[in-house]
């Protein structure tokens, strides 16, 4: 604003503060009116508004205390729209005046958008802004809050999460090439003065350099990319998911408290003591005192379904005098663990949503120190990067189980349905396959070779789809772009595209980039009529050791099966994952030991399982280890998913980190518990040199041992 003069123009609403319905007005000058309410526009930049609201009006009203900017119709996430926002530069220009501020923005996903969204959006943004300023730190730890909204339907029952900000950059310019527009008076004019023209041509000016215009034109699909090859806990995935994000921020760009993102927000308290709590409950710790224990256990799973499972399964492993428990500790305003331990000798054991592990501490005390998570798993997790590791390691390993247990799959990329043709150009056999399916014809389907679409980073079984030919392979990626926002708006980041079944199945346009595709398992072994698939509970330890535990799971569809040219789109008969199913159908989750299956059949299957899991791991680590980053100091648990088909052969279907244990049900809780109970035993009591014995012993199958090497 050097240079300029700053003038403001005085706004008076047409509700005034009596609730008197006026005609709203501007006017040049301030009213002379004894009880005017006028809102002050200043034509400069959204910081100048503050500077000058600040110091040079409404001194008479007492010391302001609050400034919030905004609302801005449009997001503010991540580090790309976050550093060349207004709004959050209006709330840093507060900050940097001592005052506190929050930046208040509204994410949008399409560009229709009802009164009473935008209404709850209002609502709920209020709100947010009056629990923060309540709860406002004392201790100065807190400059600024960016808080987005997204404006969909029923935001006001969606979480309120702590965020961290993803950093992410721009892979190209954001601006467009256009021609300089020659019906521009003034610049033809000085064109013609400067003897630009001649003979009523253009000529470059003597730099070189040639005359352009240029038009914003972000490149979404770079955003997008960045947001879901993110982790969990950031701004932009949490906003993608239809939830509220509160980024807390220092004036100087830096996240004030990054240990809480994707803790939820707490709207109320009653005390300091719940705004900043450290450590156990005053009983935990007085129970805890003397007890000599070997180590402390931080036990915060996030998952009221898990938590009480683990603390369980802890007790019954660990003697009470060698362990010290913390159940209730807040890991969202400063928690460190190097503050948190007894001295700088104790153990610890920590287990933890994966945004909320120390692995910084983790990382320099490796001998006393034990997390529940890898740093870097995707290589596993990863529906398209799992794809290329079996590849990669059957074509060196030509014996391994993998070739006999994996569908070869066919990874791709789509930006745009347009170019899906494209796209597919080197799915060599996925392309063949559908231009046999063509010749076949459309009188006898049960002769085609069917393929499963999954969209690589998507979960819960959003997205997957049937096909056969590339019409209807065509077909189902024009029907998602349908719904998806054009290119040219900016700042549009997902879209949800309904599905047949009623909005439970559905696919964001973010997931719309990787894709797999799998020769479709038919037919598949059925019982009573219904589909299913074995939910393996897997436990890596170190560099690296993969346990099966023995009792596993069967998840069935909701539907009698029907094969897929039957009704391809009825994925309550051929998708199994039971979290899709509204209402549960009956006898939904089985003990796998329990299925009317000849048990030599079961065991055989067992054994596959055992083989392939093990194989996995280790063809991860050693093909891949740059997404498969093993630590001595860390365990895992993961959730793997296997198909039967006809034949009684087991089919690897995917890996899932912290699998999603409460599709176990209640019923059958008793199989996490005692999963958990094994983790303890093999992950935990090894870790830290204690001898245990459980009646379990045995249920921990030991599936692989490699010796990584890795320190």
């Amino acid at each position: 604003m050097i240079g300029q003069t700053l003038k403001p123009t005085y706004y008076t609403p047409s509700l005034n503060i009596h609730g008197e319905d006026t005609e709203g007005t501007t006017r040049h000058f301030p009213s002379t009116a004894a009880d005017a309410e006028e809102w002050v526009l200043i034509d400069g930049t959204p910081a100048s508004c503050v500077q000058i609201g600040l110091y040079h009006f409404f001194q008479d009203k007492g010391p302001i205390d609050l400034v919030l900017s905004g609302p801005n119709y449009g997001r503010n996430t991540t580090s790309v729209f976050a550093l060349s926002s207004g709004t959050l530069g209006a709330a840093l220009e507060a900050a940097v005046c001592r005052k506190k501020a929050i930046a208040l923005s509204f994410a949008f996903f399409s560009r229709n958008h009802d009164p009473p969204i935008i209404e709850a959006a209002c609502r709920h943004g209020i709100r947010v802004i009056e629990a923060l300023y309540k709860q406002w730190p004392k201790d100065d730890s807190v400059d600024v809050y960016s808080v987005n909204v997204p404006l969909v339907e029923g935001v006001e029952e969606h979480k309120t999460l702590w965020a961290d900000m993803l950093q992410n950059y721009w892979r190209e310019s954001c601006f467009q090439e256009i021609e300089g527009d020659a019906g521009d008076a003034d610049e033809e004019e000085t064109r013609i003065r400067q003897g630009e023209i001649h003979n009523g041509s253009n000529v470059q000016e003597k730099n070189g350099h040639k005359h352009k215009h240029f038009k914003w034109a972000p490149r979404m699909a770079d955003v997008h990319h960045s947001v879901e090859a993110s982790g969990p806990g950031n701004d932009g995935r949490i906003i993608r998911d239809g939830n509220t994000s509160i980024t807390s921020m220092k004036a100087n760009f830096a996240i004030s408290h990054p240990e809480r993102a994707a803790k939820e927000f707490e709207f109320e308290f009653e005390s300091p003591s719940q705004v900043l709590p450290l450590r156990g409950s005053p009983k935990q710790e007085d129970e805890a005192k003397g007890a000599g224990a070997g180590f402390q256990a931080i036990v915060v799973y996030d998952d009221p379904y898990v938590q009480p499972l683990i603390v369980t399964a802890i007790k019954a492993v660990f003697p009470q005098e060698l362990i010290k428990l913390f159940t209730n500790v807040s890991t969202t305003d400063d928690f460190s663990m190097s503050t948190f331990l007894d001295s700088e000798e104790s153990r610890v054991l920590q287990i933890m949503p994966y945004e909320s592990l120390d692995f910084e501490f983790a990382a320099t005390n490796p001998t006393s120190c034990l997390i529940n998570s890898y740093m870097i798993r995707k290589a596993l997790i990863r529906k398209h990067y799992l794809s290329a590791i079996v590849d990669h390691w059957v074509a060196k390993n030509p014996d391994s189980p993998l070739k006999q247990h994996v569908k070869r799959s066919e990874s791709f990329e789509v930006d745009y349905a347009e170019f899906l043709d494209d796209a597919l150009v080197e799915a060599f056999d996925l392309r063949e396959s559908m231009a046999r399916n063509v010749d076949i014809g459309e009188n006898e389907p049960s002769k085609r070779e069917w393929w499963i679409l999954k969209p690589g980073m998507s979960d819960r079984g959003q997205g997957i789809r049937l096909f056969s030919t590339m019409e209807e392979l065509q077909d189902i990626f024009d029907g998602w772009e349908a719904g998806r926002p054009d290119s040219d708006d900016e700042d549009e980041e997902t879209q949800d595209l309904a599905a047949p079944n009623e909005g439970r199945d559905y696919i964001t346009a973010s997931h719309l980039r990787h894709f797999v595709a799998q020769p479709y398992i038919h037919p598949p072994l059925l019982v009573d009529g219904r589909k299913f698939h074995i939910r393996a509970y897997v436990l890596c330890t170190g560099s690296l050791t993969v346990h099966v535990y023995r009792h596993m799971l069967a998840l069935f569809a909701a539907k009698a099966y029907s094969c897929p040219w039957q009704s391809p789109n009825d994925i309550e008969s051929f998708l199994t994952n039971t979290c899709l199913q509204g209402s549960p159908a009956e006898n939904s989750v089985r003990r796998f030991w329990d299925l009317p299956v000849p048990e030599a059949r079961l065991r055989r299957l067992f054994e596959q399982i055992c083989s392939v899991t093990g194989e996995v791991f280790e063809a991860a680590a050693r093909a891949m280890p740059v997404h498969f980053q093993t630590l001595p100091n860390a365990f895992e648990v993961f959730g793997l998913d296997f198909m039967v088909d006809e034949g009684g052969e087991a089919w690897l279907l995917e890996v899932n980190a912290f699998p999603d244990f409460k599709q176990t049900g209640e019923d059958l809780s008793e199989i996490v518990e005692g999963f958990w109970r094994g983790v303890m035993r093999v992950g935990v009591a090894e870790f830290f040199g204690i001898d245990v014995a459980c009646e379990d012993q045995g249920d921990m199958v030991l599936a692989r041992d490699v010796a990584l090497g890795r320190r």
